[in-house]
C-alpha cells in the first residue's frame, strides 16, 4: 500500500468523523466499512494488499492497549467473575454449540467438515466493541452492560486466538485432538501471556515516574503496547492478552496514584488521535479486502449462521448468569439480550480469516467467504441496531 493511498484513506476517515454527527444511529465503523467496499471497485485501490501481519502486528496492539488502559479497574473487579466466565469457558461452549449448528445447517447447502465448522465458529467468537461501548453508555441507564461488553471483548480476543490456533492445527495439519494437549497449550499460551503482561505492565507503570517529561512518558506507553505484544508472540504466548494485561496494570496505577495526573492527560491526548487513525485505516481496509470474498452463492447460509451466532451467544450469556446466584439478580433476559447484540464481530475475526488465505482448497474458500459474509452482516446489522435496541430495552426497564 502506497503512502498516497494511506493519505487518501485518512482523509476519508477525517471527513466521516467530522460530518457524522449522529454516530449513535450511524456508527463510524459501519460507514467506513461500506465506503471501503465501494473503494474496492476503484482501480486505484484494487491493488491494495491487506495481510494478517499488518492488521495483527501493527493495528491490533494499539487498539487493545488504549482499550485496556482506559478500562476502569473498579468495573473490572466488580464484573471480574462474569467477564472471566464468558471469555474462557463461555467462549469454548459457544464455539462448540455454534460449530455444531453450522455443521448441521451447512449440510443443506455445502459439504463442510465438523472441524471446519468449528474453525468458522472460533473465528466468530471474538467480539469487537469499537464504538458500541460509547453508544451503550449514552443510551443505556445500566453501566454494567457497557462494562461487561468492553471487558469481555478485551479478554476473549486473546482466548479466541488461542482456541482458533489449536483448531486450525487440527483442520489443516490433520492432527488428532487430545484434551490434555489442548488444555496445556491453551493454559500456557493464555495464562502465560496474561502473567507476562502483568509483570511488564507493573514494571513500566513504575518506570513512568522516573521522568516527569510527559512526552517521554507517552513514548514509554508506545514501547509498552507494542513491546509486550511482540515479546509474548516471540515466546509463543498470547500477545493479545499480554497487551491487555499491561494496559490494565497501567490503568490500576492511574487509579492508585495521583503523582502524574498530567501523564494520563498526555496519554489520552496522544492515543485519542492514534485510535481514530487506526480505526479509519482498519475498517476501510476491511471493506476493500472483503469484497473479493462476498461474491459467493451461499448468502442464505451466511444469514442463518449469523442468526445462529446470536442465538447461541444469548443462550451462553443468559445460561451462565443463571448458574451463579449473584449474577442471576443482576442480569435479566433483557440485559443478556443487549450484551448478546453488542457482541459484534470485527477486527480479530478478520485477522483470523486472513490467516487462512494461504491455504487454497475448495473447503478453505468456503470458510473464507462464509466467515467474511457473517462478519459484514454482524458489523452492519448489529452496529446499526445497538442504539435503538438499548433505548428500547432501557425504556421498558423504566416502565417496569
Amino acid at each position: 500500500m502506497s503512502v498516497s493511498q494511506i493519505i487518501i484513506l485518512l482523509l476519508i476517515g477525517y471527513i466521516v468523523f467530522t460530518i457524522d454527527k449522529k454516530q449513535k444511529n450511524f456508527p463510524v465503523p459501519v460507514i467506513l466499512l461500506l465506503i471501503g467496499i465501494g473503494l474496492s471497485f476503484i482501480p486505484y485501490f484494487s491493488n491494495v494488499d491487506v495481510t494478517k501481519e499488518v492488521l495483527y502486528d501493527v493495528f491490533l496492539p494499539g487498539l487493545l492497549f488504549v482499550s485496556a488502559y482506559r478500562f476502569s479497574p473498579t468495573a473490572l473487579r466488580k464484573n471480574a467473575g462474569i467477564i472471566a466466565s464468558l471469555s474462557t469457558l463461555g467462549l469454548i461452549v459457544t464455539t462448540i454449540l455454534l460449530g455444531g449448528a453450522i455443521y448441521w445447517v451447512s449440510g443443506w447447502f455445502v459439504d463442510l467438515s465438523f472441524v471446519g465448522a468449528l474453525v468458522i465458529a472460533a473465528i466468530l467468537t471474538p467480539t469487537d466493541p469499537v464504538s458500541v461501548v460509547s453508544i451503550l453508555k449514552q443510551s443505556s441507564n445500566d453501566s454494567k452492560v457497557a462494562d461487561v461488553v468492553d471487558g469481555e471483548s478485551m479478554i476473549n480476543d486473546g482466548t479466541s486466538v488461542v482456541l482458533y490456533t489449536v483448531l486450525v492445527g487440527i483442520f489443516i495439519e490433520d492432527r488428532s485432538f487430545s484434551m490434555i494437549s489442548f488444555l496445556s497449550e491453551f493454559l500456557y499460551t493464555a495464562l502465560g501471556g496474561a502473567v507476562l503482561g502483568l509483570v511488564i505492565g507493573w514494571l513500566f507503570s513504575k518506570a513512568v515516574h522516573i521522568t516527569h517529561h510527559k512526552d517521554y512518558q507517552v513514548m514509554l506507553s508506545i514501547i509498552i503496547s507494542y513491546g509486550v505484544f511482540h515479546i509474548a508472540e516471540h515466546l509463543g504466548l498470547s500477545g493479545v492478552l499480554a497487551t491487555v494485561a499491561a494496559g490494565v496494570m497501567l490503568s490500576w496505577e492511574f487509579k492508585h496514584t495521583n503523582k502524574e495526573d498530567h501523564y494520563q492527560e498526555a496519554l489520552d491526548g496522544f492515543w485519542g488521535v492514534v485510535e481514530p487513525t487506526i480505526l479509519t485505516l482498519l475498517f476501510l481496509l476491511i471493506g476493500i479486502v472483503t469484497t473479493d470474498h462476498l461474491d459467493f452463492q451461499y448468502w442464505s447460509l451466511a444469514v442463518i449462521v449469523f442468526v445462529a451466532s446470536l442465538v447461541v451467544r444469548f443462550i451462553v450469556i443468559f445460561g451462565t448468569t443463571q448458574i451463579f446466584q449473584g449474577w442471576r439478580q443482576q442480569i435479566s433476559w433483557k440485559t443478556a439480550s443487549l450484551i448478546t447484540w453488542a457482541g459484534i464481530r470485527g477486527t480479530v475475526s478478520v485477522v483470523l480469516v486472513l490467516s487462512l488465505q494461504e491455504k487454497a482448497t475448495k473447503e478453505m474458500d468456503i470458510l473464507l467467504s462464509l466467515s467474511f459474509a457473517v462478519v459484514v452482516l454482524s458489523l452492519t446489522i448489529q452496529s446499526l441496531g445497538i442504539y435503538p435496541l438499548s433505548r428500547r430495552l432501557s425504556t421498558n426497564k423504566k416502565e417496569e
